[in-house]
C-alpha cells in the first residue's frame, strides 16, 4: 500500500500545510483536512530554561493529489490563530495581542504548497508559502506518510501525515522578547485527510 503512494503521497502541507490505494491513470484526487484528527504543535525555547509547547485548533484545508505527476499536486491549509492553546488562559490572551499573533488584525495563518520533492518511499520535502501577520514567506516542511487506508468506522479513504518545520517569527514582524523567547518556532504537525467522493 505504501509503495503505491511512493511517487505522490506527500502533498501536505500543513502543516501541516501542511497532502488512494493503488496508482491509476485517473484524474487527480481531492481530499479535505479532518480537523478532529489534526494537531498543530508549536515549540519555543523560554529563557533558555525549557522548550515550551502549545497548540493551535481550528484547522481546515484541502489537498489535490495527482499520483502520476506529484508536481501537479497542491495543498492549502488554514489555521485559526484565535484558537491558540498554551494550557493557560492568561498566556493565551497575551499571545493573541499585537505582541505576538495580533489576532484582531490577522486571525488566520495560511500555508499554500508550491513544490514537492520525494526524499524516500514514505518521505518528502514540501515547500510552500506561509502567510502570517500579513507577511508571506517560504516555509519548508519535512513530511512523512504515517498511514493510508479506509477508515474502519466511516469507510472514508484516509491519508495520514506527520510534518515538521521551523518558522523564524521575527521575519513576520513578531519581535517581542526575541531572543529570550526563541526567534525560531518549531512546528510539529499530525494530520488526516479524507478523500472526497
Amino acid at each position: 500500500m505504501f509503495t503505491s503512494i511512493k511517487k505522490a503521497g506527500f502533498v501536505l502541507a500543513i502543516a501541516a500545510g501542511l497532502s488512494g490505494a493503488a496508482f491509476s491513470a485517473q484524474a487527480a484526487e481531492n481530499y479535505k483536512l479532518d480537523p478532529t484528527h489534526t494537531s498543530v504543535i508549536f515549540i519555543v525555547n523560554h529563557l533558555g530554561f525549557s522548550n515550551f509547547q502549545g497548540r493551535f485548533g481550528g484547522t481546515s484545508g484541502e489537498l489535490t493529489l495527482d499520483r502520476e505527476n506529484p508536481a501537479a499536486s497542491s495543498a492549502t491549509i488554514s489555521i485559526d490563530l484565535t484558537q491558540v492553546d498554551s494550557g493557560f488562559e492568561g498566556l493565551d490572551n497575551h499571545m493573541k495581542t499585537a505582541d505576538f499573533l495580533n489576532v484582531e488584525q490577522s486571525p488566520t495563518a495560511t500555508f499554500k504548497s508550491t513544490s514537492v520533492e520525494m526524499t524516500g518511499d514514505k518521505t518528502a520535502t514540501i515547500t510552500g508559502d506561509l502567510t502570517l501577520l500579513g507577511q508571506t514567506k517560504p516555509l519548508v516542511l519535512d513530511v512523512t506518510l504515517t498511514g493510508e487506508g479506509d477508515h474502519p468506522m466511516t469507510g472514508d479513504h484516509v491519508l495520514g501525515f506527520g510534518a515538521t518545520g521551523t518558522v523564524t517569527r521575527s521575519e513576520y514582524g513578531m519581535n517581542y522578547l526575541v531572543p529570550a523567547v526563541s526567534d525560531e518556532v518549531e512546528l510539529q504537525i499530525s494530520a488526516e485527510f479524507l478523500k472526497q467522493k
